[in-house]
């Protein structure tokens, strides 16, 4: 018989460890490596030709998007960004111009108001900017142990982009037969692309 093995406590304490190395990053230093994942987002072939965007609105301790954001605002890109609704870790994004038009949401996110805001219907053609604590080089994620983008990333139709700090990505990540890989990965010292034989 097949020995089942909890990987809960092993996740929690890499969660752990990944929150305590960003943490200790300088302002200096967070901010410079911030900009180089950006400009390497930027640079993407895949990411000037696509005109819908979906990005996580970062928190302190995440790789920035704000900037990232307002950049591609600028560039007339559409842009959406997620909010967490209901018990079942329901999430939906929300067409915005501006960060200016977010509040504090869960988990002290800032948020769309969906009185204010259109949700995205159709993803197909878009590119969703994925979070996480680490990524491995198959592009599959430890997340936050939420599961709202496991179960958003379940159910869309566009590509993938997981961004990380290289000290963040690892060689292999435990993963279950339910866990979709992100197309392409973006540290700011390298990207690795066509991670599972998908154009992005």
């Amino acid at each position: 018989m097949e020995k089942i093995i909890d990987i809960r406590p092993v996740k929690k304490k890499m969660r752990a460890e990944a929150r305590e190395m960003r943490r200790s990053l300088s302002p200096e230093k967070k901010k410079t490596l911030d900009r180089k994942i950006k400009n390497k987002l930027l640079n993407l072939w895949a990411v000037r030709e696509c005109d819908k965007f979906l990005c996580y609105v970062s928190t302190d301790i995440e790789v920035d998007t704000r900037e990232f954001i307002d950049s591609l605002l600028q560039m007339g890109k559409k842009v959406a960004v997620p909010r967490c609704e209901g018990e079942r870790s329901n999430m939906n994004f929300y067409y915005i111009n501006s960060l200016d038009e977010l509040t504090p949401g869960s988990f002290g996110v800032m948020e769309p108001d969906p009185s204010k805001h259109i949700m995205v219907g159709d993803t197909k053609n878009s590119i969703c900017i994925v979070p996480a604590f680490m990524f491995d080089k198959s592009g599959y994620r430890l997340g936050y142990g939420k599961g709202y983008y496991d179960r958003y990333l379940s159910r869309y139709s566009g590509s993938t982009i997981g961004i990380c700090y290289s000290e963040n990505l690892k060689d292999e990540l435990f993963h279950g037969k339910y866990d979709r890989a992100v197309n392409m990965l973006v540290t700011e010292r390298e990207i690795l692309s066509d991670i599972k034989n998908e154009n992005v």
